[in-house]
């Protein structure tokens, strides 16, 4: 029987644009009313912008397209036209924003520590929000993007890596201190960016081998409220034959899990991992009695 692939609605892709655009627009606010008028840079392609614009005399808003159409190219190529898109969306809409915005009365000024925090806060949730919908707001976060699928690393470990080298060329401009703050800033913003894509709440799996199996997904049934599905797995050395257990819970049920599993058998081999995302299937949890 032949699968049909369901396009998506436009009422999607418009909602994706839109929250793209509003990614940018809060990433420029971040830039513009927090860190630039407190000589702190931004990562990437934007940072390597902004010390454009020092140096130069150019406005930023049209250094940051210019400086990121090879990476928009790269995006094109190798990760698939709607990325390309919407991060070209993104984009257009942040240079527009800065433009606009360049005149703003910063929100934040003279705490160094607190325009770290709050200017690495907002913009980590502006390109947190737009990496999310499918689009990206520079050019970095789409190598690291694309990095991401080749090597055993996460978007937001890989952007934190390649804003090294980047930092080094603001330390000529914004000086040690400023390059410093502006790592600092970046920093705080690549645990918000991976917060925004990874969800607040999160999921982890367990992956569970004991010698009561039943009981255990009965126990996990009945005190957690949660399915679970078996495997049959075959031990390297002794080839025996288990039943691997495998459960998907948030974040919160974790202790619970650990104190259901440490009771019914403390010898179990447990190995538990980080789930991004949870669609489909029936995770949700049922009545515990």
């Amino acid at each position: 029987m032949k699968t049909e692939h369901k396009k998506p609605e436009v009422w999607s892709i418009i909602l994706q644009g839109l929250l793209v655009i509003a990614g940018a627009f809060i990433t420029a606010y971040g830039l513009e009313a927090v860190l630039i008028p407190n000589n702190v840079s931004d990562g990437g392609v934007t940072g390597l912008s902004i010390v454009g614009s020092q140096l130069f005399g150019l406005p930023l808003g049209l250094l940051i397209p210019i400086l990121n159409i090879p990476f928009v190219y790269l995006g094109y190529k190798q990760i698939g036209k709607s990325f390309a898109i919407y991060s070209v969306l993104g984009i257009a809409s942040l240079a527009i924003s800065t433009f606009f915005m360049h005149h703003m009365k910063p929100i934040v000024e003279g705490d160094t520590l607190l325009v770290t925090v709050v200017g690495g806060i907002i913009i980590g949730f502006g390109m947190g929000l737009a990496l999310r919908n499918g689009g990206a707001l520079d050019g970095i976060d789409m190598l690291a993007v694309l990095l991401s699928r080749k090597l055993p690393f996460g978007t937001s470990d890989l952007i934190l890596f390649l804003n090294i080298f980047v930092f080094i060329v603001v330390s000529s401009v914004f000086g040690l201190k400023g390059a410093i703050l502006s790592g600092i800033a970046y920093f705080i913003a690549s645990k918000v960016i991976h917060i925004v894509e990874e969800g607040l709440s999160g999921a982890k799996t367990f992956k569970i081998i004991t010698k009561h199996p039943e009981v255990m997904v009965e126990a996990i049934r009945d005190r957690l409220g949660r399915g679970a599905t078996y495997n049959t797995v075959q031990g390297g050395y002794t080839n025996e034959f288990f039943k691997e257990i495998t459960c998907v819970i948030n974040r919160l049920e974790e202790r619970k899990m650990k104190e259901i599993i440490r009771e019914i058998d403390p010898d179990a081999f447990i190995a538990v991992y980080e789930a991004a995302e949870v669609k489909g299937g029936n995770f949700k949890k049922h009545d515990i009695h």
